[in-house]
């Protein structure tokens, strides 16, 4: 955060400020970051109280007072000891701060750049490769985790001090108009969007909405702001006239190929998962093996390498780097090995969240898994693939057939057993895990393959189901991947505490 004065915030935020303690210097620029977490308090900090639905952070003002915070953001004064910014709403404050801090950033006379990031699957692990990429060129704020909304991107926004060169923040919606309200926060210099697909479909009523809802991030460039597109996705191609300033493509697919974009040849897998490619813009081609596993990742990969070539780094360092990310956020498609009431198993941990488009991602990471190097299988053969599958929300009307669609989906991948995973306490979540499973049961009755299909009303029942289905099977090979309320990510961390 830039070093700013408790008068400067007030103004900045439209507050007044209140319950100045003895001492206090209302002049002195001793505010140095931002949290909204009281355990994240310390010397320096500005206090964002948010009343949330299960806490009020404004209960916690005597705490951070003693953790040495210089003043907190509040909608109503506190009896604690400590400066107030007393602010109709608190959360539309903290925009406003962050506004105001990448306001002075950009005065500063060193360069600043503000990269955008937004789609309907990809946005974390593209943020997460672009951090990495970026930050070959200068020191680089991005979000923790999934950062995305109008508290976690203010947050990250006020990370940004006098030395940072680039921020990359991500920008998710559930509604039109969110990410256009980000973008007055964080008014990108560089554009990125992914993918349109059917993710909040249920609140959004169309994919045609949705593409709406993603163009704002292009509509909020600064003037001659440049935009970096999936060639591949019709909507996203569509926002090309919106544009203030250049358009960069990336792409895969050889029917869609613009000048000067950003493509990869000759894709492959290897033994785990870890996608290998040749990369290249027309005039320069480098190798790249990806150090995170899933094909899908190479869509994301090309989207990162579009923004840091863009902004000055190499093909040649762009592909180390990319091979050099072996992890990113959390419950990601993250490997490891789990032992579990005396038995073990191949984890693929992609349960932070799912929507059609992901879930068919992940299903198809679990079935290419081994598919490359046989030898590296016990016994050289292939493992036993185990899809736990939750239920996914915000699909609208169509959300029964999407699930049937998705369990039929995994049957053809040519998965050994399914699992789908509702909840004994939500019967919607349930009917949802019951259309899910009803898909892999009709696919594998009209197919012929004897693919084992259960119902799990909960993660406790999905977890036996996959203990003993692994206990059965030598080597076997489990995939997450659910909604956040189906619970599959709770499951993970159990399985893998470490992690």
């Amino acid at each position: 955060m830039m070093p700013m004065t408790p008068n400067e915030i007030a103004e900045a935020t439209g507050g007044a400020l209140i319950h100045a303690q003895p001492g206090f210097d209302p002049e002195r620029p001793a505010a140095t970051s931002a949290v909204s977490d009281s355990r994240e308090a310390g010397n320096g900090s500005v206090f964002v109280a948010i009343a949330g639905e299960r806490v009020d952070g404004h209960d916690f003002l005597a705490d951070v007072a003693a953790r040495g915070a210089v003043c907190a953001l509040v909608d109503h004064e506190v009896d604690a000891p400590i400066a107030q910014i007393l602010v109709p709403d608190t959360v539309e404050a903290l925009g406003l701060l962050a506004r105001h801090n990448l306001e002075r950033r950009r005065a500063e006379a060193a360069p600043f750049t503000i990269v955008g990031i937004t789609g309907s699957v990809g946005k974390t692990t593209t943020k997460d490769l672009l951090k990495a990429l970026l930050g070959e060129l200068g020191p680089t704020v991005a979000p923790f985790g999934s950062f995305n909304n109008e508290i976690g991107l203010p947050l990250t926004a006020l990370k940004v001090g006098p030395s940072t060169r680039f921020l990359v923040a991500e920008m998710g919606a559930n509604h039109v108009g969110e990410i256009a309200r980000l973008t007055t926060i964080a008014p990108p210099d560089v554009a990125v969007v992914l993918k349109v697909g059917c993710a909040h479909l249920g609140e959004f009523g169309s994919v045609e909405r949705i593409a709406q809802a993603k163009s704002e991030i292009v509509r909020g460039l600064v003037p001659d702001g440049a935009g970096v597109l999936n060639a591949d996705d019709a909507h996203v191609a569509a926002m090309e006239p919106i544009v203030p300033g250049d358009v960069l493509w990336f792409g895969i697919d050889p029917e869609h190929v613009r000048p000067g974009e950003l493509t990869a040849r000759g894709i492959g897998q290897d033994a785990t998962d870890h996608p290998y490619f040749d990369m290249t813009d027309g005039a320069e081609t480098v190798h790249v093996t990806l150090g995170i596993r899933g094909a899908h990742n190479v869509m994301n990969a090309l989207a990162a390498a579009s923004v840091a070539r863009r902004c000055g780094l190499g093909l040649a360092d762009i592909a180390r780097v990319l091979g050099e990310q072996t992890r990113i956020s959390a419950h990601r498609m993250a490997v490891s090995t789990v032992t579990r009431d005396g038995v073990s198993f191949t984890l693929i941990d992609d349960s932070f969240n799912a929507n059609p488009d992901s879930m068919r991602a992940g299903i198809n990471a679990l079935a290419a898994w081994g598919k490359a190097g046989r030898d590296a299988q016990p016994e050289g053969g292939e493992p036993y693939r185990i899809a736990v599958l939750g239920a996914m929300l915000e699909l609208g009307g169509d959300e029964g057939e999407l699930h049937r669609s998705i369990g039929a989906d995994a049957v053809r991948a040519g998965v050994d057993a399914v699992i789908a995973v509702g909840s004994a306490s939500d019967p919607h979540l349930d009917a949802l895990a019951a259309d899910l499973a009803q898909g892999a049961r009709d696919e594998a009755a009209a197919s012929g393959s004897h693919v084992t299909v259960d119902l799990a009303h909960g993660a406790d029942e999905a977890d036996r189901l996959a203990v003993d289905l692994a206990r059965d099977h030598a080597g076997a090979l489990v995939l997450l991947k659910g909604s956040h309320a189906s619970g599959l990510s709770a499951l993970a961390s159990r399985w893998n505490p470490a992690a």
